[in-house]
């Protein structure tokens, strides 16, 4: 997995800085190159001259200390990674990458890169416990940045708690997982639906829902980086869309169903994560309806169910519905997965706090024909979309491995 990757290690200033050490060399080990910047606090901790030996490439520490005329290092570095890590990351390295800061090498370096970032925090337990950096590991989970959860036990300061950083040879195995989770889709085609459909009432008048496209949005920029070939149907969405994908723009639910049906034969996989609206007006006046009566009377009509119709004519696709409950979630769910011939639905209840629409995270279920298949305790939308497309992964190879 990890056989000619190019993996950034940064080393912030904590006491954790000797495990980078080991980190970097098992990297080596498993075949990665491997290039280290160090911050001038991480000096203090361990010598450059260690990783220069263990890593076989020159230490980073000055960002005006430009060893090659021919490219600007930070730039270089930044293009180049498959992948950074950040271990130990500190307090200070985490609010620097949440924040945007870019004064020193490391940090310029991670501003600049478009790669994937791995953090492992390491620190004192109070300091990992603060507001402020819970805020901020917040912040880059929600940008998609993955964490080496810290472990617990006895700390440098005397302390013993939550702040201790993963061990090397976990660190490493999450890295080997990453890898490995970039090729789960390789060479699928994965349509996904997102945000809220708009029902014009009148040129400046519509009927929507609260959706803002979070979810849909993390899922396509997760499949994405899984390797696969990402198609975006949104409508009406509160947040930028990610790049590396096709975005089809659309507003009403007919829109979205056209272009999910004009799409569907070349899909192996098609994921609803759409809020669309139940009903339409029947009418749609040309002009503003003016203010003029003390009631307004619009009728509304059913408007056509994509995931149904898309139940309907799926050949080889794998199917995933979403439902947005508030009340007996298990038995609605079960039962919109059975109607609407889904081969997984995520479920989750909308008045559970964290899980409803406009949240930065959910709260969700699993389910298949045989019923609950996972409960997801509450984390990010982007984690959620990792947990949903892994299992997809992993049920598409074991049904085509049966084939």
């Amino acid at each position: 997995m990890l056989e000619n990757k190019t993996v950034v290690l940064g080393i912030s200033g904590g006491i954790a800085a000797y495990k980078a050490a080991a980190l970097c060399s098992k990297l080596v080990q498993a075949g990665a190159q491997v290039h280290v910047i160090m911050t001038e606090s991480a000096t203090r901790f361990i010598a450059p001259l260690t990783l220069q030996t263990l890593s076989r490439h020159d230490v980073i520490v000055d960002t005006f200390d430009e060893k090659d005329a021919s490219v600007v290092s930070h730039i270089d570095l930044a293009d180049r990674a498959d992948l950074v890590v950040v271990a130990p990351a500190t307090a200070n390295i985490i609010a620097k990458i949440a924040h945007g800061l870019a004064d020193d090498m490391l940090s310029t370096t991670l501003l600049a890169t478009t790669a994937p970032v791995l953090v492992a925090p390491a620190m004192n337990v109070h300091m990992y416990a603060h507001p402020a950096v819970q805020a901020n590991m917040q912040v880059l989970a929600e940008r998609g940045v993955l964490f080496a959860e810290p472990g617990t036990g006895q700390l440098a300061c005397g302390y013993v708690g939550k702040g201790r950083m993963e061990e090397p040879e976990q660190i490493v195995e999450a890295i080997r997982h990453f890898f490995r989770d970039q090729r789960l889709l390789a060479g699928k085609k994965v349509l996904i639906t997102a945000g809220g459909t708009v029902e014009r009432i009148d040129p400046v008048r519509y009927l929507t829902n609260d959706s803002s496209g979070k979810m849909g949005f993390a899922i396509a920029e997760t499949a994405r980086s899984m390797g696969a070939q990402v198609t975006l149907v949104a409508a009406k969405t509160s947040v930028p869309a990610p790049g590396g994908v096709e975005l089809v723009r659309v507003q009403s639910a007919q829109e979205m169903l056209n272009a999910v049906i004009e799409r569907l034969a070349d899909s192996d996989i098609v994921i609803k994560a759409a809020a669309v609206a139940d009903y339409r007006p029947v009418e749609t006046a040309v002009r503003k309806i003016k203010k003029n009566d003390e009631e307004i009377n619009v009728r509304l009509v059913k408007n056509p169910d994509i995931l149904q119709t898309v139940g309907r004519m799926k050949t080889t696709q794998y199917v995933v519905g979403f439902a947005a409950e508030t009340e007996r979630i298990d038995e609605h769910a079960m039962d919109k997965l059975q109607r609407k011939n889904c081969d997984l639905l995520v479920a989750n209840d909308v008045t559970l706090e964290g899980a409803g629409f406009g949240t930065d995270t959910n709260l969700v279920r699993f389910y298949d024909r045989q019923g609950l298949v996972e409960a997801l305790p509450l984390m990010s939308k982007h984690g959620v979309a990792r947990q949903l497309l892994t299992l997809i992964a992993e049920r598409i190879q074991t049904k085509e491995g049966t084939n």
